[in-house]
This record gives structure tokens, C-alpha cells and sequence, in this order.
């Protein structure tokens, strides 16, 4: 009992660091980014966002999948933790440099007229070779020592917001602040490998042979990630080729602005899955539906109340944080908003689906989701700029989340399930 009551201290201890590190990250990012936003202007401001998505959009595929993976290897191979690191590292060393040559060659190719973007484009996509260290993360998961990777998250956030302040201080120009995302990855790194050392980590190698079987098994998480990629960053590509920067900004400000409050509905959920997950391993089947069903309430509810208010002050809200400049972001903000409640509706349902093994849907869904919302973009950007961008998203998220389900076979029973929740059945006991 002494040792799982301190192996629990540890994971309470070690979900603390997690959490409050993401706390003061978010502050941090916040602040900086506000006052960026402000000196760059919408303009450069949607060219910084036009850039981060190309990296966003590859970051994905430069994983290669293995970060599901790493814990559980990790765990699984105690004594051959460097060649898990140390392969890993190589893997996506590779696919990282490969992503990067990509993105300036399409850029050069789509923007060929744009000296400015195809450079800060090339400067934002650096971050990807440097984000490969990030790979240490799962080490200090699994050792219970995300302590470390706090730690070096606050100190390299520090760092690269002394750098944009500087920046904004001395009146630089844009393509120095593309550089920031790369001086941020540069210092994680450097104090991820001293850390791996300074808790005597296994010396790193590389295996040919254990590379191929862990990419045989993260295949498909790089498909999945890739249509996640593609359904989460093309509109801002979109936006900048149909209309212009200044759209991308606009829209980028409005849903900054929404998911600043994000991490509420996700601190819900992984508070409440356990008690589903509970409610699935006793064998109570009706107690296991009512408990989705309270969690899809939850969700739905909390998620249109924030609708609700972002709507009615979106004008003051953008006013107050980034000034009269941003205020064609307004309409694209209440749109936005709204697309909340189905998108966390999404993640909740995962409870469900870890519980009755139905991962091998969720690629049709994001597949559906991915196209959805391209095909939407396309005809609704020429039509209403950003707001036609946050309204694909929202049509493409209720569509596929929410409408879809019905449509297959094995996911109609939560789909019934997330229904009932939002119209409150057997929820709220009714008086006879």
C-alpha cells in the first residue's frame, strides 16, 4: 500500500507540473502574442500565421506517429531506452529535414512572387528540425519527471519572449519574429539534453532493424495525424491564397481568442472519463451510458454558454485585446465559437471509444472531416473571407462529429448516446 500510495504522490505530483506548466505557457503566449499582434498589424500578422501553418500542417507527419507510441516502448524495453530515444531522434531527424525542404519548395512554387513570405516561411519551418527533441518529453514521462520538461519549457518561453520583446522594443520587421518558434525549439532542446544527462540517460544509438518495426507500427497514426493536419491548418492556407493576408490574420485572431478558454473544457473531460471508463470496466451497462451522456451534457452546455457570451461582447473582446485594427475578426469569432462545443464533443466521445475498442473509425471520421472542411473552404472563402473559413469549420465539425456517426454503423449507439446528452435524457430526473 506505501508504494502505490507514493507511486500515486508521484503521478499527482507529476500531472502538476504538467498542468501548471500549460497555466503559465498559456499566460505567457498570451501576453507576448497580443502585443505582437499589435505591432505587426493584420498583414503580418496573417503572413506569421500563413507560415505557422505550413509547419503546423507537416508537424504531424515529422513525428511519424511514433510519439503515441514512445511511452509504452519506453516502458516496454526498460534496458534499451537510449536505442528507443536514439532511433527515434534519427527517424524524425529525417522526415523533419525532408518536411522542411518540402515546405520551402511549395512555398517558392505558390509564392513565387513573394520574396518576403517564401523567407519567412523558410525561417518559421527551421522549428521543425529542432522540435525532434521534444522526444525527450517521453522519457521524462515515463520516469514520473515532468518536472524537467517544465522547467525547460518556462525557461525557453522566457527566452524567446525576451526575444519578441526585444523585437517590438527595437522595431524590428517581420522575418525576424518567423525566427522566434526556432529560438524557442532551440533552447528546449539544449535543456532537455542536459537534463537527460544531468538523470544519467542511457547513451543513445541508433537500430535499422527496431526503426522499421517501430514505423510499422506508428503507420497509421501518421495518417491520422496527417488528416488532422490537413482539417486543422488548410484554412488559413486557404484564406491567404483566395483572399489575402489580412483574412488569415483576422481569422487567426478569432479563433486565438476561442480557444483561449480550451483548456477548461479539457481539464472536464480528462476529470470526467475516468468515472466512464469506471462505469464501462464494472460491467453496468446503463450506468456507463448515463455517465456519456452526463458528459456530452457537460460539455454541450458549458461549451454554448461561452458561445453565447463571445457573441454578445466579440466587438469588445477584440477592441480590448488587440485593438481597432482586429475588428473584422468579430463575425469569424462568433462563428467560431459555436464550432467549440462539437469539436470537445469530439474528444469526450474518446472514452467511448477506447472503451469498446472503435479506434479503427476514427480515421474515417477525420478523413471525412479533412475533406469536409477543404471542400467547404473552398466554396465559402470567396464568398465571406474569414467568416466563410470559421463557418467550413463549423459545418465540417457538426457534420462529421455529430452527423456522421448516425451513418456508421458501429459508432450509431454513441451517436444516440451524445444526442440524448445534449437534449438532457435520462439526465434530469423528471417529477411525475
Amino acid at each position: 500500500m506505501k508504494v502505490f500510495s507514493l507511486l500515486k504522490n508521484k503521478s499527482v505530483k507529476n500531472a502538476g507540473w504538467i498542468v501548471g506548466e500549460k497555466i503559465v505557457q498559456m499566460v505567457i503566449s498570451l501576453i507576448v502574442n497580443l502585443l505582437v499582434a499589435r505591432y505587426l498589424g493584420p498583414n503580418n500578422y496573417g503572413l506569421i500565421n500563413y507560415a505557422t501553418s505550413f509547419t503546423a500542417f507537416f508537424a504531424s507527419f515529422c513525428t511519424l506517429g511514433i510519439n503515441s507510441l514512445l511511452v509504452k516502448e519506453l516502458v516496454d524495453r526498460p534496458e534499451e531506452e537510449g536505442m528507443v530515444i536514439g532511433t527515434s531522434l534519427v527517424l524524425r531527424a529525417i522526415s523533419s529535414f525532408l518536411s522542411a525542404i518540402t515546405i520551402i519548395s511549395v512555398v517558392a512554387m505558390i509564392d513565387r512572387d513573394e520574396p518576403t513570405t517564401i523567407l519567412v516561411v523558410a525561417l518559421s519551418s527551421l522549428g521543425l528540425i529542432f522540435q525532434i527533441f521534444n522526444t525527450f518529453n517521453y522519457w521524462f514521462q515515463r520516469h514520473l519527471k515532468a518536472k524537467y520538461t517544465a522547467i525547460a519549457t518556462f525557461i525557453a518561453y522566457l527566452i524567446t519572449a525576451a526575444y519578441r520583446v526585444v523585437l517590438l522594443v527595437s522595431g524590428k520587421s517581420v522575418v525576424w519574429f518567423a525566427l522566434a518558434t526556432s529560438v524557442d525549439y532551440i533552447c528546449v532542446a539544449a535543456l532537455l539534453i542536459g537534463f537527460y544527462k544531468m538523470n544519467n540517460g542511457q547513451g543513445m544509438r541508433f537500430s535499422w532493424s527496431y526503426g522499421k518495426e517501430l514505423l510499422s507500427r506508428s503507420k497509421h497514426f501518421i495518417l491520422s495525424g496527417l488528416m488532422v493536419a490537413i482539417y486543422g491548418q488548410t484554412d488559413k492556407m486557404m484564406l491567404k491564397q483566395m483572399m489575402d493576408l489580412s483574412a488569415t490574420g483576422f481569422y487567426s485572431t478569432a479563433t486565438t481568442i476561442n480557444n483561449m478558454w480550451c483548456f477548461v473544457l479539457a481539464a472536464l473531460i480528462d476529470s470526467l472519463q475516468p468515472a466512464v471508463l469506471e462505469a464501462y470496466k464494472s460491467g453496468n451497462e446503463e450506468l456507463f451510458k448515463k455517465k456519456n451522456r452526463q458528459l456530452y451534457a457537460i460539455v454541450f452546455y458549458v461549451s454554448m454558454g461561452v458561445a453565447v457570451m463571445f457573441n454578445i461582447f466579440a466587438e469588445l473582446a477584440i477592441w480590448i485585446l488587440y485593438g481597432k485594427a482586429y475588428m473584422p475578426a468579430a463575425m469569424p469569432l462568433r462563428i467560431v465559437s459555436w464550432y467549440t462545443a462539437f469539436s470537445y464533443l469530439g474528444v469526450a466521445r474518446n472514452a467511448w471509444i477506447v472503451s469498446k475498442n472503435m479506434q479503427r473509425h476514427l480515421i474515417k471520421i477525420y478523413a471525412a472531416a479533412a475533406i469536409g472542411n477543404v471542400a467547404l473552404n473552398y466554396l465559402l472563402i470567396p464568398i465571406w473571407g474569414a467568416s466563410g473559413a470559421a463557418l467550413a469549420s463549423l459545418a465540417a465539425q457538426v457534420l462529421t462529429g455529430f452527423v456522421l456517426p448516425f451513418f456508421i454503423k458501429d459508432l450509431r449507439e454513441n451517436a444516440v448516446l451524445m444526442l440524448e446528452g445534449i437534449l438532457l435524457k435520462g439526465i434530469i430526473k423528471r417529477k411525475k
